[in-house]
């Protein structure tokens, strides 16, 4: 029997949402298309930026209007109510 010695690869780790996997980089590296394609970017990769709040020039925002609520007479809307008055 043959045995073979598989040199010890670098991993490289792989990010999709809140998902990291670690692959070695020989496989990421021949199916780059394949991971970029299933959503998986390197780590390395995600530098965020720090953005500047702007607090002037904010419009408050308007209360939301209230709707009409139907009125129920018995479980029946106003249908109901018109028939019970004759109305309908």
């Amino acid at each position: 029997m043959v045995k073979l010695v598989i040199p010890s690869t670098e991993k490289v780790s792989l990010k999709r949402g809140n998902k990291i996997i670690q692959r070695p980089r020989v496989d990421y590296e021949t199916n780059k298309a394949v991971w970029n394609f299933r959503g998986f970017k390197l780590v390395e990769d995600n530098v965020k930026e720090i953005k500047e709040v702007i607090t002037e020039n904010v419009v408050p925002l308007k209360k939301k209007r209230k709707t009409r609520k139907k009125k129920w007479i018995n479980g029946y809307g106003l249908k109901a109510k018109r028939k019970l008055n004759g109305f309908g």
